[in-house]
């Protein structure tokens, strides 16, 4: 209680900063109003665009709950601050969007601010929404309002104070809202420009591949060089992040979900790539590898080789002799995307996607060739624990120590 009241006249002077912000920022998040032609040459009307758009912004993952209807929300986010719920962009009058002008759309997706200036959280990409040409976002809109209504109210956020104050969300925008709108780099070639915009403003990357700071805020400097994301590493994705990976690896890997030399995608990202990468046209796919590619010379690519420091006759080397042999069998034999040799999972010191699939299974989605069960009922914390570090060590040639503790903290 002592230090709420020596935060309060801060938080005070925030709130009353705020209040100034969101006359201000409302006014500036129409700026782009006019008719933009979009960076995405696509053919068809607006809803065939706008689909197709909407797959590539990833729209159905985030306001889609496991179970639930398409679109419809009430997915949880856990943040560092709470839980979020997403809400329902179906046109359902009372609780999704069916009262929305366009001009409401815009504003929410990119500048963050819901009719009657509501301001969202940052759990809804909007600062990199922000740079979403208008024509896109009004061909999204179109598409989302020809879907099914789905009556469905929000979920209530479950926020620690002061987070709960909404108000304060328009200081943290003049800090970190980009400009809104569409530019693109004129020193760069169309199919750069083509792949920067699938990467940053509609595949919003870096919301997941870029740490964030203190305020929650994505920090530039650091973009696509990795960060913890929903509990997940989601590993750099910059040229040198990216470097052992050829163009028609990364290529496949964006549109199955695996790659030879490279493994498997899990998690969110196995998510992503399902709904979001998989679903783009071959044109676009391939400005998207150019782009996370751009200044790495494809000579130097080399696929990393595990130099083994595993223990066999371990407890680790049991368990996975008896469980996991069936599948991960190095050499011929193993299917390829079922191969650890290179994969970013088991290169990771950390062991933090390795603990968390041992844990929960392979993730979201079903219809990819690769699924992989939980074994949180199957073995305990450190038994998962001992089997993660035999992995680290045999095909990451990593020293790990990772204990029960570490097994427990990546959950069921």
């Amino acid at each position: 209680m002592r230090n709420l009241k020596k935060l309060l006249p801060v938080l005070l002077l925030l709130a009353v900063a705020g209040l100034y912000a969101v006359r201000h920022h409302g006014q500036q998040a129409r700026t782009d109003t006019g008719a933009a032609e979009g960076p995405l040459p696509l053919t068809g009307t607006d809803l065939e665009r706008g689909r197709y758009l909407t797959a590539a912004a990833n729209c159905l993952g985030c306001h889609t709950a496991p179970g639930g209807e398409d679109f419809a929300g009430g997915r949880a986010f856990e943040l560092p601050f709470g839980t979020l719920y997403s809400g329902n962009l179906t046109p359902d009058d009372d609780t999704g969007i069916g009262h929305w002008s366009e001009d409401d759309f815009a504003d929410a997706v990119r500048a963050g601010i819901a009719p009657g200036g509501r301001h969202l959280y940052p759990a809804h990409p909007y600062t990199s929404y922000a740079g979403l040409a208008r024509d896109d976002v009004r061909a999204i809109r179109a598409y989302l309002m020809s879907l099914p209504a789905v009556h469905q109210a929000a979920t209530p956020n479950a926020l620690a104070w002061p987070f709960s104050q909404r108000a304060l969300m328009a200081l943290w925008n003049t800090l970190y809202q980009p400009p809104v709108g569409y530019h693109a780099d004129a020193t760069r070639d169309a199919v750069w420009n083509r792949g920067a915009y699938l990467a940053g403003a509609l595949g919003h990357c870096g919301e997941c591949h870029t740490p964030r700071n203190a305020l929650y805020a994505l920090t530039s400097a650091h973009a696509h060089q990795g960060a913890v994301t929903q509990g997940w590493n989601a590993y750099a994705i910059t040229a040198e992040g990216l470097g052992s990976w050829s163009a028609a690896a990364l290529s496949q890997y964006l549109s199955l979900g695996h790659a030879p030399g490279h493994g498997a995608a899990v998690g969110p990202m196995k998510e992503v790539v399902m709904q979001n990468t998989a679903q783009l046209s071959e044109a676009d796919r391939q400005a998207l590898v150019a782009y996370l590619l751009d200044g790495r010379s494809e000579a130097a690519v080399a696929a990393p080789v595990a130099q083994s420091v595993a223990e066999e006759g371990s407890t680790g080397a049991g368990l996975y002799a008896g469980a996991c042999v069936g599948c991960h069998q190095p050499g011929p034999a193993a299917p390829y995307y079922a191969d650890l040799n290179g994969a970013s999972t088991v290169r990771d010191p950390s062991g933090t996607n390795l603990l968390r699939l041992l844990a929960q299974g392979s993730g979201h989605g079903e219809g990819m060739a690769v699924a992989m069960p939980s074994f949180a009922a199957a073995y305990s914390d450190a038994e998962r624990a001992a089997l993660a570090n035999y992995v680290l060590a045999r095909f990451g040639g990593l020293r790990p120590a990772l204990t029960a503790k570490d097994a427990k903290a990546a959950g069921p």
